[in-house]
């Protein structure tokens, strides 16, 4: 009989490990959000593919065999993850579609993006409470790499979670949890997420008056040599103040420059659109690969998810409520709902603001608005990465 177990491996497979059941139905609800609903298809449908994969009997696509010869996404995995190739040239791409201009004509937005980050501290308060329970082994490091996700940064909590695995393990004595992938589903999947979770914390928090407060926008006052010198003092500025966000602020700032030149319409042009979507396919399968059911369907997994819906909740209240504080003291006033967009899900949580102004009142354009603490969302996200990144080694070391 033995002869013929070949052609039943896979059924033995299920067998002995019937967790892949439950991973591929994962797998389809992430597909259904992706293509039915249309939340976050380009992340959704390669990630949900990955977790697929990753999750088939054998594990052929995963796998790393005695010769040393890994199965494809395995390669995807030690290649653009662990080297940190595919966030940072995500980050690049980002950089290449994302006009700076909202931010730079109205610099009051800025502390918008700053305020949500007050879901980034959350994370890291929560992590470690439920770090003292029985069920959850989360410590520093696990719960800087859950963090992020308060910010609705996937490739920043790729990032950062992927160098807090690599510190961990080259620490002595200490025993680091594997959450890259269970960090970056979550974080993927509040960011498709935003247009159900924000609006009605918006609504809750303001009133019918505030949604209604239109707000002038012109770029007129930024001038071309302050886009260019912008990214450059940027990245400067950083590398001085939080040398440990250079990669990811510096491939960003490199990405709008690239734009804003207007003499690289060439680069600018795959930055943005053929560089990026190959690689959003790749990271993609890449992270929805590091999560076999045995290291996904944990108590930790369930405390990440939960730690990131109410860090991201706190997020956007953040921004709205600073925006209503600074309405006190300012005399043209602020749509509150622009602080929402804080969070780094763009466009999308600026899109959310858009649509529910529109639905208030039909000539109220917040767009442009929104894009402003939407891209120093993205920016001050980045920072605190940067920050963590210092810090962590430092209070283990």
């Amino acid at each position: 009989m033995e002869n013929y177990e070949i052609f039943f491996e896979g059924f033995i497979s299920l067998a002995e490990d019937p967790r892949m059941i439950i991973m591929w139905i994962i797998s389809c609800l992430l597909l259904y959000l992706g293509i039915s609903k249309k939340k976050e298809p380009l992340l959704l449908i390669p990630i949900s593919m990955g977790i697929l994969f990753a999750n088939l009997p054998l594990g052929e696509l995963i796998k790393l065999d005695d010769s040393g010869h890994s199965g494809i996404l395995r390669t995807f995995q030690d290649f653009g993850m662990k080297n940190d190739i595919f966030p940072l040239l995500i980050f690049l791409g980002v950089g290449a579609s994302t006009d700076f201009s909202p931010m730079l004509s109205n610099p009051k937005t800025l502390l918008l993006g700053a305020a949500a980050q007050a879901g980034v501290f959350f994370a890291i308060l929560g992590s470690l409470l439920l770090g003292l329970t029985t069920f959850f082994n989360f410590g520093l490091l696990e719960a800087s790499s859950i963090a992020i996700i308060g910010g609705a940064d996937g490739p920043t909590t790729i990032y950062i979670a992927t160098r807090m695995k690599e510190l961990g393990e080259s620490l002595p004595g200490i025993n680091v949890k594997d959450i890259v992938g269970a960090t970056a589903v979550a974080a993927y999947s509040y960011m498709a997420l935003v247009p159900i979770i924000q609006p009605p914390i918006i609504k809750l928090l303001t009133t019918k008056k505030e949604r209604r407060i239109r707000m002038n926008y012109t770029t007129d006052s930024v001038s071309n040599r302050t886009k260019i010198l912008f990214p450059i003092i940027s990245i400067l500025l950083v590398s001085v103040l939080v040398p440990s966000a250079s990669p990811l602020i510096g491939m960003l700032m490199l990405g709008n420059l690239i734009k804003v030149s207007g003499v690289v319409k060439r680069l600018a042009d795959v930055a943005e659109n053929s560089l990026m979507n190959a690689v959003i396919i790749i990271l993609g399968l890449a992270v929805g690969s590091t999560m076999p059911g045995n290291v996904f369907l944990q108590y930790e997994t369930l405390g990440i998810f939960i730690i990131g819906l109410f860090s991201f909740i706190t997020a956007t209240a953040s921004g709205i409520l600073l925006a209503k504080l600074m309405n006190l003291f300012i005399k043209e006033k602020i749509n509150p709902m622009i602080g929402a967009a804080g969070v780094s899900a763009v466009p999308m949580a600026a899109r959310v603001v858009q649509e529910m102004g529109q639905k208030e009142d039909n000539d109220n354009h917040l767009l442009m608005h929104a894009m402003g603490p939407n891209v120093a969302g993205v920016i001050g996200t980045a920072t605190v990465a940067g920050v963590l990144m210092a810090i962590v080694p430092v209070i283990l070391g």
